[in-house]
């Protein structure tokens, strides 16, 4: 009897224990700490790329946003599409809402209040955006820099269309030089990239070029040099790596870039020069230096870099 007594004393001495601990999770919810009051992440209809969002003093921020003003009528409807706020805190502007940019300094403001009540003032600016890559554009070259060992004269910046004798005589590089590609806008991701519809029309004599080296030994070469679809493809243009990748019909993925008017160093006293824009591919070839100085190397073993020099229409 004496040991039942003596459990249930200790089960009332741990139950009065138990009962004046505290709920560790009870400030937390309670909110009464938390001043934060910060826009962590933020997109916009026709957003491109990511917002800069920065806080000036307890009381002002800024966010930098760049919208495609290609594909929206005016800036006095830009919709919010999604928002993070620091934890607790409230935004002025909902999702679905839209901010109106339609003045001189194209700005609209965002108020974030914390769980106390302590607010922050935005003031989120719109640079306005335009894809440049959008048009018609005729092939007038197809520009090849290659070769084992250009420090020792290896190398060279060649024309494909120079040495007509390595190619076959119908249906070689020169077939390209009457295409026109038609770059088409359809949207953008919500990484912030712009994409859209490649047309690649094959011109008056309604080819392409088959990329077969027909020298000694004969090598096809459509895997470095048929970098734009045939007919139809599409295109994503990456504008935080600079990079333009063209999808083709059956999945394949070819990275390049969009370059204009410039001339560009190679190293090893070799440039290339741009006359109005060109699409450009980093090519992987293999040093042979048995064949070191010939067309071979150039164009089959070694190619480095290949542009489509374009000609806006």
């Amino acid at each position: 009897m004496k040991n039942i007594a003596s459990y249930i004393l200790l089960a009332l001495i741990v139950l009065a224990q138990t009962s004046c601990v505290k709920d560790p999770l009870e400030d937390i919810q309670d909110g009464s700490w938390n001043n934060e009051r910060s826009v962590i992440n933020i997109k916009f209809e026709n957003q491109v790329g990511q917002a800069e969002i920065h806080r000036i003093d307890e009381t002002k921020g800024e966010i930098n946003i760049t919208i495609n003003v290609s594909a929206v009528p005016d800036l006095s409807q830009i919709a919010l599409q999604s928002l993070q706020t620091s934890f607790g805190a409230t935004a002025s502007v909902q999702v679905g809402d839209a901010l109106n940019f339609e003045n001189d300094s194209q700005t609209s403001t965002l108020t974030v209040t914390s769980p106390t009540g302590k607010t922050r003032d935005y003031t989120l600016k719109v640079e306005s955006f335009e894809e440049t890559l959008l048009g018609t554009y005729k092939i007038t070259d197809l520009m090849v820099w290659g070769g084992t060992g250009p420090e020792y004269g290896g190398g060279a910046v060649l024309s494909m269309v120079s040495k007509p004798w390595i190619w076959p005589e119908t249906g070689g590089p020169a077939a390209e030089l009457d295409n026109t590609l038609t770059f088409e806008m359809e949207g953008i991701t919500e990484e912030g990239n712009t994409y859209g519809k490649i047309i690649n029309n094959a011109g008056d004599d309604g080819l392409y070029a088959d990329f077969q080296y027909v020298g000694d030994p004969a090598t096809d070469v459509n895997h470095f040099y048929r970098t734009v679809p045939k007919t139809n493809g599409t295109w994503e243009r990456n504008y935080a790596l600079g990079q333009l990748v063209f999808t083709f019909e059956d999945g394949t993925k070819v990275i390049g870039e969009f370059v204009g008017a410039g001339t560009e160093d190679l190293g090893f006293d070799k440039t290339k020069a741009t006359t109005d824009f060109a699409l450009a591919f980093n090519l992987n070839g293999t040093d042979d230096w048995d064949k070191i100085y010939s067309d071979y190397d150039k164009f089959v073993k070694k190619p480095r870099r290949y542009w489509i020099d374009l000609q806006k229409q």
